[in-house]
């Protein structure tokens, strides 16, 4: 109390303003601590609706996602349930082979008897007459041009040489025949000129020719048909780096049947050489579809190898070389081919039609024709004997 008393009114003044200033500074802690408190809540509560909404804004798009694949899936024929567009359908075409065709005739022959004087009194149509429905009927027919077309005089010094006048190409068309190989030794009768020539009337006649380093690639019902002539007969195997070099040609423009038509092997000689097999097989290595042959004037038999036909010889066909053959037995041979996205299927159809080289049996008339009957039973016991010895 005495302390109390001696309390002057400016002690008690100064006390009164302390403690008013103490309890200011405590308002406003509490207040900075209430602000504080206030804010972390604010933010604690924004962070759970961000992250809410972050977990509802994936969820909507992942499932916005399976929309859009379902709907692709949908478009595209994947989902269940629904079919994808059908692929394209398979093309299917048929290919007649046929040997040798002379259209012409060796100026020391009989005139009179000779295709030149058939042509002259019966005209284009006949030589094909019995065959040309055949042909009319397959998609693609290619046969062995064997001889000249040509007014050139300067003939070649050998044993044979035939020549015909250009117009006689038309035999061929007459025919419904689009194609012909040109590799072979009678290609050059009469010289580089007459092959030139020949060449000159085969393309006036719209027939597609081939050989040696000229390849061809047809469009045939929607299929390109690779066409390779090879001549064997002077190089034998050296021809080889000419096939493989022809072979990578038509394949690099988009050949998808490829057919080798090779002029090869012995006179007269019913079995083939070790040169034939050995580039017949070759030629299936690199991606031949078919391989035939000719020149030994006689039927040789035919050998599968990897799926792929090899007939070594068709003999002679519209042979304007010989007025009587010691043979008349010929065959057209036919394959059908059927083409898909995946390439050429191994299922092939091969057919044999029969036939005589003339429409008569004791000469040579130029008319090739189909047989039946016991004929054409003894050419098919011919080709399955001489593949027999293959």
């Amino acid at each position: 109390m005495d302390n109390e008393r001696k309390k002057t009114p400016e002690n008690r003044r100064s006390e009164r303003q302390y403690f008013i200033r103490k309890r200011k500074v405590e308002r406003l802690i509490r207040l900075y601590f209430s602000f504080f408190a206030v804010f972390f809540c604010a933010m604690l509560i924004r962070g759970i609706a961000v992250r809410k909404y972050r977990t509802e804004l994936s969820a909507k798009d992942s499932s916005s996602a399976a929309d859009d694949r379902e709907t692709a899936a949908g478009i595209t024929g994947i989902s269940a349930g629904v079919s994808p567009p059908p692929s394209a359908p398979p093309r299917v075409i048929t290919v007649s082979v046929i040997g040798d065709c002379t259209l012409g005739t060796d100026e020391y022959f009989d005139y009179e008897s000779s295709l030149n004087h058939y042509y002259e009194m019966y005209g284009a149509d006949y030589f094909m007459e019995n065959v040309k429905d055949i042909f009319g009927a397959d998609d693609l027919t290619i046969a062995n041009f064997e001889g000249t077309l040509t007014y050139s005089e300067d003939r070649e010094d050998k044993q044979f040489a035939f020549k015909a006048d250009p117009e006689l190409a038309s035999i061929l068309t007459k025919g419904n025949i689009e194609s012909a190989n040109t590799a072979n030794n009678h290609s050059h009768d009469y010289g580089e000129v007459s092959y030139q020539d020949t060449l000159a009337a085969l393309d006036r006649e719209g027939i597609v020719h081939f050989g040696y380093d000229e390849t061809a690639v047809m469009d045939v019902e929607g299929v390109k048909v690779g066409l390779i002539g090879i001549y064997e007969l002077d190089d034998h195997m050296e021809v080889a780096g000419l096939l493989k070099q022809n072979m990578e040609k038509v394949k690099q423009e988009g050949s998808e049947v490829t057919i080798v038509i090779f002029h090869w092997g012995n006179e007269l000689e019913e079995e083939p050489d070790e040169n034939q097999r050995a580039l017949g097989h070759m030629a299936v290595d690199l991606g031949a579809d078919l391989v035939c042959g000719h020149h030994p004037h006689v039927l040789q038999g035919i050998e599968v190898y990897k799926d792929v036909a090899i007939a070594y010889s068709l003999g002679n066909f519209c042979f304007g070389g010989n007025t009587y053959p010691s043979d008349f037995d010929t065959i057209i041979f036919q394959e059908t081919f059927t083409v898909t996205s995946e390439g050429v299927q191994h299922d092939h159809e091969t057919n044999i039609i029969p036939c005589n080289v003339s429409s008569q049996y004791d000469y040579n008339d130029y008319q090739p024709t189909p047989v039946s009957g016991e004929d054409a039973e003894r050419i098919y016991e011919k080709m399955e004997e001489r593949s027999s010895y293959i």
